[in-house]
């Protein structure tokens, strides 16, 4: 399987009916409050690093976490902190994942004029003046893939990892099954066996498999 990492976990959830946030911004100690900016109180934890973004209708944001743990972590965390500020809130609030954006490499350069062609203009936006990567929408499960040059995407939209990762590997599929992902970028040579290592007469490594085609110099006999 294609290994994927999640980048960011983005959680919603209600603490109370009502959250005085003048009170939070007074009482939490980096906790940002400019309510002519953004409506919401801004608050970063460092452990999980994550933001929380509080409102007054009691409704929480949670972003940046890497995991659901770090998602729950912060929201027990932020819970714990408004109470002892003296506001009545819901200890164990239900949450909801809203998106998960994710990583991941198919270890394959990719032609993406070719993607394009081969996987259909309805699903796929690809303008690499505006932007350098192609944009697939996948329809089961809802979610985009961003497909890079280099091999590398960005998946986001999913609500759950095995999103995500159905996903990729349904991209990655395609791709494979159209002939679009070449070899695997550092992919090593098999190792010698004990008869090649000793022997004369076995075949030459390609140049291409060496990192410097240049012959080494002879040595002078004496």
């Amino acid at each position: 399987m294609t290994r994927i990492r999640i980048e960011n976990v983005v959680a919603s959830s209600s603490l109370a009916d009502v959250l005085d946030l003048q009170s939070i911004a007074l009482g939490l100690e980096g906790a940002e409050y400019v309510p002519d900016q953004f409506p919401g109180v801004i608050y970063r934890l460092k452990e999980p690093k994550t933001a929380i973004l509080l409102f007054h209708s009691g409704k929480l944001v949670c972003t940046g976490a890497k995991s659901m743990r770090q998602v729950e972590t912060s929201i027990a965390t932020i819970a714990q902190q408004v109470k002892k500020l003296g506001q009545p809130i819901k200890m164990h609030p239900k949450i909801e994942v809203q998106n998960i954006v994710a990583s991941s490499d198919l270890e394959s350069d990719i032609n993406l004029n070719a993607v394009a062609v081969t996987l259909g203009l309805d699903r796929i936006e690809y303008e690499p003046e505006q932007f350098p990567g192609l944009v697939c929408r996948i329809d089961e499960p809802k979610v985009v893939v961003l497909l890079f040059g280099t091999g590398k995407l960005v998946c986001t939209g999913g609500r759950k990892p095995s999103d995500i990762e159905v996903a990729v590997e349904k991209i990655a599929k395609e791709l494979q099954d159209a002939g679009l992902l070449r070899r695997e970028r550092g992919r090593a040579d098999p190792a010698p066996t004990r008869s090649s290592r000793g022997s004369r007469s076995s075949t030459a490594v390609p140049v291409s498999a060496s990192p410097d085609p240049t012959p080494p110099p002879k040595v002078p006999r004496r």
